[in-house]
């Protein structure tokens, strides 16, 4: 049996989204529908922004972390604090979502972490009211019983 071609991956051996996943990222078996995969690209700044922010408010952390973190990768080094934050805010939303509080307020922190290094910067927000950011996010963790 070869795992590398059991796997889900490219000729590059790179992860690909072909196993359906539930709104909050979990794998499904791979006949059952499972949500909409988001752009596996980087997308632009401003995009990025707006598709995270649907992702969220549609309750799919787990696919908005996805888009961030294509931007991450493939963005400025000097906006790297900034995709990676929200990023792992937005990891965390998924573990809160799953019921997990001690990995989301973990996760909360790293990313609140590396969005107040970036505020700390000249480097644009793209629209991002950082510190409401950070509050909200903290806020949804604190109420994970």
């Amino acid at each position: 049996m070869d795992i590398q071609r059991d796997r889900d991956r490219d000729e590059a051996g790179r992860p690909r989204q072909a196993r359906p996943r539930d709104a909050l990222g979990r794998p499904l078996p791979y006949e059952a529908p499972g949500v909409e995969p988001v752009p596996e690209g980087a997308l632009p700044a401003v995009e990025t922004v707006a598709a995270a922010r649907q992702l969220v408010e549609a309750g799919r952390p787990f696919s908005a972390h996805e888009v961030l973190e294509a931007r991450w990768k493939a963005g400025p080094l000097a906006e790297r604090d900034l995709w990676q934050g929200l990023a792992q805010i937005c990891v965390g939303l998924t573990h809160a979502a799953r019921g997990n509080a001690v990995g989301a307020a973990r996760l909360v922190e790293r990313g609140v972490a590396h969005l107040d290094r970036y505020a700390a910067t000249p480097g644009p927000t793209y629209g991002l009211d950082l510190p409401a950011v950070t509050a909200c996010a903290r806020e949804r963790v604190a109420d994970i019983p």
